[in-house]
């Protein structure tokens, strides 16, 4: 990439597909692309290859296309990790496809699992064994099962970029997200999503009808071409008490990847009628390794990102990231097919992605653009706007100590989300827009935009979001 820094008048990334400079890079890449694989099939291939982990990767002064696929290997269940082996090592610029699956895909294993070799082995789960056994930053010996469900995503990482340091800014490019193919042959060219709504959703309790302590599942299709726009619902059910192969009950989702057995539920198909759902994929956990603790759950979003669940983090948006450690250590999973503003219920539509992003690293000592000086949050750009995310605890690790990751979920608070927004706001008008105070607090009030992204991950969040075109 030239050293163009964006301002207010610049259109430079606005479409990522017709930005010349952008689509040279990436075809650049793409002959590049580390193993055996050439440029012109990795879209032909990306979704259901089954590569070797990648131990050793080739550098280059230009940039390189790398991929990471979902396999138990390269998949961290629960939990984001410093310590962790990289998957893959970039240079600043390198692109990189990377395959994320849903860890909801075993409430329908017929749709989201069978044939897909990779899923299989992620989700084994025998009477023996299980292809990934931690599932969460809990206790092994958790009654439950081991990690004690604390932290439910399957996050895909960590790629390891060179020469990131604590300080600097890590830029993510999103260029662009894919669902991933069902391999079933019933089911040839559709892809599945799962919306649960589960115990942990904000509803829970609060029902018009029995049970009020219910939990409901809901099956939606979409397009594997992405040619269609919308998801349609196929069906939905009831959770029942789910035994699990080491014979463990559980009466409640209270446990990430246990299989339903589809003789034990009801499916009720008539359900949604003449509704469409609109289609806009995107990331509900991606971000940097924090460097509290060796491993983080992966539900409270934090300075460095996580569970945001901001619907916003699709294709055309970059996000930039505080380093925390070295390397930064991205991790990217929880793919949503669609999602609502506070993702009331729980969940979102659960649907396996795959994603291709351009990492940039930004170093502190020649960090010159205002937007990234002394950054200490996820600052997202769209296309037309920009945005911040308030959490209840800004670093809840931090501030809530050594039980931090037990005790958010018992503190969560919009009041306290909402405050931390107007902080950051406060603070990207301040620095980026060079506006005063008083000029902040006014602009905040009639042009800037604040909402709830989620109340249902343990850090609650709001995010505030300005136009970009209001600047002249």
């Amino acid at each position: 990439m030239s050293n163009h820094q964006c301002n207010e008048h610049c259109n430079h990334g606005s479409d990522l597909q017709k930005d010349p400079e952008i689509q040279k890079e990436l075809e650049v890449a793409k002959s590049k692309l580390v193993g055996s694989l050439d440029a012109t099939s990795i879209e032909k291939k990306a979704v259901h290859a089954h590569f070797s982990h990648v131990n050793k990767i080739k550098t280059s002064p230009t940039s390189a296309h790398h991929f990471v696929p979902a396999t138990k290997e390269t998949i961290l269940w629960g939990y984001f990790s410093q310590v962790a082996p990289s998957t893959v090592k970039v240079n600043s610029g390198d692109f990189v496809t990377i395959e994320t699956l849903t860890h909801h895909a075993n409430d329908d294993e017929e749709r989201m699992i069978l044939g897909d070799l990779n899923a299989q082995a992620v989700f084994h789960w025998d009477a023996k064994s299980k292809g990934i056994d931690r599932r969460g930053v809990g206790e092994m010996s958790a009654p439950n099962g081991a990690g004690g469900g604390l932290g439910v995503h399957l996050c895909t990482g960590p790629v390891e970029i060179i020469g990131a340091m604590p300080g600097d800014v890590l830029e993510v490019k999103i260029i662009d997200v894919a669902p991933r193919p069902c391999a079933n042959e019933i089911y040839s060219g559709k892809t599945f999503g799962s919306n649960a709504a589960a115990n942990w959703g904000f509803h829970y309790g609060d029902t018009l009808t029995e049970p009020k302590q219910r939990e409901v599942i809901t099956i939606y299709e979409i397009d594997a071409s992405a040619e269609n726009t919308w998801a349609r619902a196929v069906y939905n059910y009831r959770w029942t008490p789910q035994t699990d192969p080491y014979g463990v009950v559980h009466s409640t989702i209270d446990y990430p990847g246990v299989r339903v057995d589809h003789s034990t539920i009801t499916k009720n198909t008539d359900i949604l009628k003449n509704v469409r759902i609109p289609v806009r994929p995107h990331f509900g956990t991606i971000g940097v390794a924090p460097k509290e603790v060796e491993i983080a759950s992966s539900v409270p979003p934090s300075y460095t990102g996580g569970n945001i669940d901001n619907w916003r983090i699709g294709k055309g948006a970059t996000i930039y990231y505080p380093v925390a450690v070295p390397g930064a250590k991205f991790f990217v999973g929880d793919p949503h097919a669609s999602q609502g503003d506070s993702e009331i219920c729980g969940t979102a539509i659960e649907c396996s992605l795959t994603g291709t992003f351009q990492f940039i690293l930004h170093k502190k000592e020649s960090i010159t653009n205002p937007s990234l000086v002394d950054l200490n949050y996820p600052l997202l750009e769209t296309p037309h706007e920009w945005l911040v995310h308030g959490f209840s605890y800004a670093n809840y690790l931090a501030e809530l100590g050594p039980q931090a990751q037990t005790e958010i979920f018992g503190k969560s608070s919009l009041d306290l989300a909402m405050r931390d927004a107007y902080h950051k706001m406060r603070h990207f008008l301040m620095t980026a827009k060079n506006l005063n105070e008083d000029e902040a607090i006014s602009l905040m009030s009639v042009a800037v935009d604040f909402g709830i992204t989620q109340v249902v991950d343990g850090n609650w969040g709001i995010h505030a979001s300005v136009k970009k075109n209001i600047f002249l």
